[in-house]
């Protein structure tokens, strides 16, 4: 059944993503050792600049190859030439760009930096296609095979330039070796190859549907990369860089459990994208799956953050510990909002999409004006009002075209939310009362969170957990 597929791909999703995203979060919490702030400071200024000319080169191909019922090698053929056309232009227009966005910050370093790192985005369009079609074909265990050795020895590369004083040089090595080796691995597991067709009719056809998904990615870009941009702008880099990098682990941690998930189902729910009543049963079992796993590790995140930089981290990097923690209570409404999301991605509304990523830019930027002058921490604090106020919008979109509405959606994420919290709060009273070393608490406290999720959903018989148990045991039954 296509059910049991979805989540069995699900898992091989999350075993891909732990995998890569452990490596990474490891490197990075290495890296530190070597870095300072104001080094990952120099990192957040580029990052605006280097993704928006990721999201262009994409031009939400990967999701339209993703979704289009038939698929022709013309179509594929397309896809590749002009991500690879689109990268290139936008790796000349960042090389005249460098001198302009290195004098804005006052870093003149920033322009070779600039130039180097942005080669990065010609490896990545290479695999754009191949990382489609994979996807497409659910086959994420040739994805991992890719994605694993290339993260791997990156990171290892990353840490040994750290160690050898190459500061945040570093940091631009991974970027590269990781494009380099991910481009190389892909197409080694991929059995797609180009040939010379082209169509403009193909182009149109995919850009029909891709083009919007290409503006919401650009403006979801903006809206994440530009609030960073500001703090560097207006603070300083060195706070610049402490906000990157409580991002960075959120981002390590917990963004990419979630982007594994929506990767997962959106190929295979687009496959049965005109029954209604399918679609919305896997729906349900997907926000109530995710919700169950991904908010105790955000909530638990947030109450043992101190303890986690105390243990893990040099003294230099405890002032992010607050920017951590109100991100994490931020994000508790990222995966609501993305199941959403994907809804209208599946039943191809990508206006309706785009609708609700300039809802959730104009939110952002106007908390941004009324904040930025008061500190970082009332910038998070916008943030978080408005990515709650976000949520509602995606909602009544999804509502149309499922008939999922907010009261179903509640009653399917409330239970967890309600544990997840309750769990957090525990853990963090229980703090206050005990002193030991930070790695004996943090070993302590995060093993009675779980040990009290588990015990919680057990006594009040989650039907979430009821779910995630069926969903390993099926994927234990497909394994063997």
């Amino acid at each position: 059944m296509l059910e049991k597929k979805t989540l069995f791909s699900v898992i091989y999703s999350f075993v891909e993503q732990l995998a890569r995203r452990g490596i990474t979060v490891l490197v990075t919490l290495v890296l530190a050792y070597f870095l300072t702030p104001d080094e990952y400071g120099l990192v957040a200024m580029m990052a605006l600049f280097l993704t928006l000319g990721q999201t262009l080169m994409e031009s939400g191909f990967r999701s339209a190859l993703i979704r289009k019922e038939t698929l022709t090698q013309v179509d594929t053929n397309t896809a590749c030439f002009v991500s690879l056309a689109v990268a290139i232009l936008a790796v000349t227009l960042l090389f005249f760009c460098a001198p302009v966005i290195a004098d804005f910050y006052q870093k003149q370093e920033l322009t070779l930096m600039i130039r180097v790192s942005s080669l990065s985005l010609i490896f990545n369009s290479l695999h754009v296609v191949q990382m489609a079609m994979l996807s497409r074909e659910m086959q994420f265990k040739l994805i991992l095979r890719a994605n694993f050795p290339a993260v791997f020895i990156s990171g290892v590369s990353a840490v040994l330039l750290a160690y050898m004083g190459f500061g945040v040089w570093a940091l631009i090595a991974q970027i590269l070796i990781t494009a380099i080796l991910t481009a190389t691995f892909l197409w080694w597991q991929s059995k797609w190859r180009p040939s010379l067709s082209f169509s403009m009719v193909s182009l149109r056809e995919i850009y029909s549907y891709g083009y919007k998904i290409l503006l919401s990615s650009i403006l979801d870009t903006f809206y994440k990369n530009f609030t960073v941009m500001v703090i560097a702008k207006v603070l300083t880099a060195g706070v610049a860089g402490l906000y990157f990098f409580a991002d960075r682990v959120r981002e390590l941690l917990v963004s990419q459990l979630i982007n594994s998930i929506q990767t997962v189902t959106f190929p295979a729910l687009s496959s049965i994208q005109n029954d209604i009543t399918r679609l919305k049963n896997g729906y349900q079992r997907v926000m109530s799956i995710m919700t169950f796993l991904v908010f105790p590790v955000l909530i638990t995140l947030c109450a043992l953050a101190n303890l986690i930089f105390e243990a893990l981290l040099p003294p230099k990097w405890l002032p992010a510990v607050p920017y951590l923690q109100i991100m994490c209570l931020t994000s508790i409404a990222i995966p609501l909002a993305s199941i959403n999301i994907n809804i209208m991605k599946v039943k191809g509304r990508s206006d309706w999409f785009l609708y609700v990523e300039l809802c959730k830019v104009l939110l952002g930027l106007t908390a941004l004006f009324f904040t930025y002058e008061k500190g970082v921490i009332a910038i998070l604090l916008g943030q978080l009002a408005s990515q709650y106020i976000v949520y509602f919008p995606s909602v009544m979109f999804a509502n149309r075209l499922v008939d999922y509405p907010l009261r179903e959606q509640f009653s399917d994420f409330a239970p967890s939310l309600f544990i997840a919290m309750f769990t957090g709060i525990v853990v963090w009273c229980l703090q206050q009362y005990v002193t030991f070393s930070a790695w004996f608490e943090l070993l302590l406290f995060g093993t009675v969170a779980i040990v009290m999720y588990i015990a919680l959903a057990i006594v009040f018989r989650l039907k979430a957990a009821k779910q995630t148990l069926q969903m390993f045991k099926n994927a234990k039954v497909k394994n063997s």
